[in-house]
């Protein structure tokens, strides 16, 4: 697997493509904007997207789903715990920065399942705390972990938005991402990457 990150939307948030470089299939992980510089750059390179994971609802990680599904009509993925959250431009933040954004079109997951796409199983872990539907991606056969807002390079997603909660996100990240091997690269929400390892040993926050 292939993982190219673009930073973009108003509050610099990591937009992923997982790519298998040999079927140029693609999974876009949260799309925060749909910038043309990134559907040429897709467009340029063949890839084929056949479905968008989200791993949360909150409007710096959804507001480009309107520009993808103009030009990709594929699957949006989100746990069904968020789904008041897209559904709600106060609850999902946008109305604090935009005049308000919402999305109704997805397919809304439990947790435990796995998903399919690109040639590769992508595992779905919720991890509730930032949102009450927040989840990460988890690639076994790759060692990737897509994490959102839930875990970041020395440090956690925070919790102080409506339906936050600051202990279910640390039990989240001990009973679901700690216990993952410590070489799994972890990309997460913002900022860099870093590894299951690093944060099991030094995030201050665990």
């Amino acid at each position: 697997m292939k993982v190219e990150r673009f930073l973009i939307g108003i509050i610099s948030t990591n937009c992923y493509l997982a790519i298998n470089e040999e079927t140029k299939q693609t999974v876009v992980i949260d799309p925060a904007a749909s910038p043309s510089s990134l559907l040429n750059h897709i467009k340029s390179e063949g890839l084929t997207i056949e479905a968008i994971l989200l791993t949360h609802g909150h409007f710096d990680h959804t507001m480009g789903l309107d520009g993808f599904l103009k030009e990709y009509d594929v699957p949006v993925y989100v746990h069904e715990g968020d789904k008041e959250i897209l559904a709600d431009p106060g609850f999902n933040l946008s109305s604090s920065y935009t005049s308000g954004f919402t999305f109704s079109d997805a397919k809304y997951l439990h947790g435990g399942e796995t998903l399919s796409f690109a040639g590769y199983d992508f595992q779905v872990l919720h991890t509730p705390g930032h949102t009450p539907g927040g989840c990460c991606y988890y690639v076994r056969s790759e060692g990737v972990l897509f994490s959102g807002d839930t875990l970041f390079a020395g440090s956690v997603g925070r919790s102080d938005f409506p339906g936050s909660s600051g202990s279910d996100l640390i039990r989240s990240i001990r009973e679901k991402l700690l216990p993952l091997p410590d070489d799994t690269q972890v990309y997460p929400g913002h900022m860099g990457e870093t590894t299951i390892g690093q944060e099991r040993g030094f995030n201050p926050f665990l």
